[in-house]
């Protein structure tokens, strides 16, 4: 599946991953390839990208939204650096 993070000032990351592990504003939960559409707003905390079973990437985000859509995951948030 295909993931954008972007924020206000750039795109932080592109391309396809495994999966994606997101902190919702109730709890952590996970996107995985052909994931039915979705749109959650999502709070402070890490993000782990996925890229293949054993190689993951995080980032620390502020709060945003995440929108799944035709195996796309589009993640805006407010502020993200890598962990």
């Amino acid at each position: 599946m295909t993931l954008e993070i972007l924020t206000p000032e750039k795109k932080l990351y592109s391309g396809e991953v495994y999966g994606i592990m997101l902190p919702g504003i109730t709890g952590l939960f996970e996107v995985l390839d052909k994931h039915a559409p979705l749109v959650s707003a999502l709070g402070k905390g890490t993000l782990k990208i996925l890229k293949a079973k054993n190689d993951a990437e995080r980032y620390s985000i502020q709060s945003g939204f995440v929108e799944v859509l035709n195996n796309k995951v589009t993640v805006l948030v407010e502020g993200a650096e890598a962990i």
